[in-house]
C-alpha cells in the first residue's frame, strides 16, 4: 500500500534547494573550485505495510514510554556506492520498506497517549505507514568524498526526511529518505523515535529492510514485541536516576572527528597483555584512551570525581525475552565507572583499561542485584559536576554497518545525532567503523569546550589521525 501525501490530497510537489559547497580531496589540503550542490526532493509519501496487518493498541515497556530522556528523534545517514545496473535504488528501498512493515507493523502505526494514563505512551497499530522521501542530487558522491572526511559538508536536512507541513512528526515512529546521486551511488537518511527503538533495535529494523530488498521472504531475525515482559531499568520504580544537584547548564562542546588505525589499537592491546597478562577488546582500549585524554584536557580539580558511562544491552540478562532475539525496544543498562580526576589523569593506560574491562565483567552480577531491589550499587549520575561526566556509544555492532539493499554494505555511516543544537549537557563520543578501506575505528567526539580543545587534540593526536 503506497499513499502519496502533500499539501493537497493527490498532488505531488518537487522542491529544489541549492547550497554552495567546497569539495576537496584528501590528497590536497586546498579546496577544489566551488561547485553547485543541489538536492531535489519529491513530496513525502506514506509507505504502509504491503499486506494487511493487525490493528489495535500495543503497550510500550516502562523503559520506552516513562523516560522523558527518550522522547526524541535520532538521525542517521548511510552512504552507499554505485548500485550496479539497477539505477533506481529509491524504488527498491521503498518496496522493501513496505514489506518489512508487515512483520514490524507497530512501526507503521502512531505513538499516542495511553487513554487511561496520559503520562504513558502506546502505539496505535493503524497501518498508516512510514513517511518516505525520494530525492536526487546534482553531483556524484566522489565530488563529496563520499562525505567521509567532511561529513557535514552537505547540510543534513538535505539528506534527511521530513513529513509534510501540518503533520505531527512526534507521533511517527520512523521516516526514511533515499537520495540518488549521478554516479549511481545513493544515501539513505533516517529519523526514528527513540521510544520505539534502541540502538540494537534500529539496526535490526534497517537490516530487515535490506533483507526484503534482496528478495528474502522474511527478515533474518524475526521481530518480537514483548514490551510487557521488560521491567523498568532505572534506579527507582517511579523516578529516573538522580541528576547532579547543581543547575543543569548546557555546554557548547566542540565537534571533532578522528580515525584510529587498527595498528595503533593492536599496539595498546599488546601492551595491556604484556603488563597484566589479560586480554582486552578494541572497545576497552578506545574507551580508556578517550576517557583519560578527555579528563586530562578538562583540567578539573584533582579531588573532583569524574564518571565514564556507556550503555550495554541486557536482553540476555533479563531472562524473559526469546533466546533467538528479535526484541527491538529499549533494553539497555548503564555501565558507570567513577574515580577521582587525579587518579584518571595519573594512571597508566593499562590501569584505565582494567577499570573499563572490570566494569563490563561485573555488569551481570550488578544487574542481578539491581533486579532484586538493591539500588545501592547503581548511581550513574553521582558526580557533582556534569562536566565531569562523559558518555560513549559504540555503534559498530548494532547492525547498521551490515545493512545491504543488494549492492553491498555502506561505505560510510554518519554518526547518529539528535539535532543540530550545539548546546549539550553531557560530553559524548560515538564509536564507528572507519570508512573502507581503512581498518580501525572512527571517533566522533563532542566532549570538550573550546578552551580545552587544543589540549584534547594534543592528547589524541599522538594516537589518532585528526580530520
Amino acid at each position: 500500500m503506497l499513499l502519496t501525501r502533500s499539501g493537497e490530497a493527490g498532488k505531488e510537489h518537487t522542491t529544489t534547494q541549492h547550497i554552495h559547497i567546497h569539495a576537496r580531496t584528501l590528497a590536497s589540503p586546498l579546496p577544489l573550485p566551488m561547485s553547485l550542490f543541489s538536492v531535489t526532493k519529491r513530496a513525502p509519501e506514506l509507505v504502509g505495510p504491503s499486506e494487511p496487518t493487525p490493528a489495535g493498541h500495543r503497550p510500550f515497556s516502562p523503559n520506552d514510554d516513562t523516560n522523558p530522556a527518550l522522547r526524541f528523534f535520532l538521525e542517521m545517514i548511510l552512504v552507499f556506492g554505485r548500485c550496479g545496473d539497477q539505477p533506481e535504488p529509491a524504488k527498491a528501498v521503498r518496496g522493501a520498506l513496505a514489506r518489512a512493515l508487515v512483520p514490524y507493523y507497530p512501526v507503521a502505526g502512531r505513538i499516542v497517549a495511553d487513554a487511561d494514563d496520559a503520562s504513558k505512551l502506546q502505539v496505535a497499530c493503524t497501518g498508516e505507514g512510514a513517511w518516505f522521501v525520494e530525492a536526487s542530487a546534482g553531483c556524484s558522491l566522489a565530488e563529496l568524498e563520499y562525505m567521509e572526511n567532511q561529513p557535514h559538508l552537505v547540510p543534513k536536512a538535505q539528506l534527511l526526511p521530513s513529513p509534510p507541513q501540518g503533520v505531527d512528526h512526534k507521533a511517527v515512529p520512523f521516516m526514511m529518505q533515499v537520495t540518488e546521486f549521478k554516479c549511481g551511488g545513493f544515501v539513505v537518511g533516517i529519523k526514528y523515535n527513540h521510544v520505539m527503538f534502541d540502538g540494537l533495535g534500529i539496526g535490526q529494523f534497517m537490516v530487515a529492510i535490506g533483507d526484503m530488498a534482496r528478495g528474502l521472504p522474511q527478515p533474518t531475525v524475526k521481530p518480537v514485541w514483548c514490551r510487557e515482559l521488560v521491567p523498568r531499568l532505572s534506579n527507582s520504580p517511579k523516578e529516573p536516576p538522580p541528576m547532579p544537584l547543581e543547575p543543569v547548564a548546557p555546554f557548547k562542546f566542540e565537534d571533532r572527528t578522528m580515525d584510529v588505525s587498527l595498528q595503533s589499537i593492536n599496539e595498546l592491546k599488546s601492551q595491556f597483555v604484556k603488563e597484566t597478562g589479560r586480554s582486552c577488546s578494541v572497545f576497552d582500549v578506545v574507551a580508556a584512551k578517550l576517557w583519560q585524554s578527555r579528563t586530562r584536557a578538562a583540567d578539573l580539580e584533582p579531588d573532583v570525581d569524574v564518571a565514564f558511562l556507556f550503555p550495554v544491552s541486557v536482553r540476555k540478562e533479563l531472562g524473559v525475552l526469546p533466546e533467538e532475539g528479535g526484541y527491538y525496544g529499549n533494553c539497555v543498562f548503564p555501565v558507570v565507572i567513577q574515580a577521582p580526576s587525579q587518579q584518571v589523569v595519573n594512571a597508566s593506560l593499562s590501569e584505565i583499561v582494567s577499570l573499563v574491562k572490570d566494569a563490563k565483567d561485573e555488569l551481570p552480577a550488578k544487574f542481578r542485584r539491581f533486579l532484586n531491589g538493591d539500588e545501592e550499587h547503581e548511581k550513574p549520575f553521582g558526580v557533582k559536576s556534569l562536566y565531569g561526566l562523559m558518555g560513549v556509544t559504540d555503534f559498530r555492532r548494532l547492525g547498521v554497518f551490515e545493512v545491504d539493499y543488494g549492492w553491498g554494505t555502506p561505505k560510510y555511516v554518519i554518526s547518529p545525532s539528535v539535532d543540530d543544537n550545539p548546546m549539550r549537557t553531557v560530553a559524548g563520543c560515538t564509536i564507528l567503523n572507519s570508512p573502507a578501506p581503512k581498518e580501525g575505528v572512527r571517533l566522533v567526539t563532542n566532549c570538550v569546550v573550546k578552551e580545552h580543545l587544543e589540549a584534547f587534540r594534543d592528547e589524541m593526536k599522538k594516537w589518532a589521525q585528526l580530520l
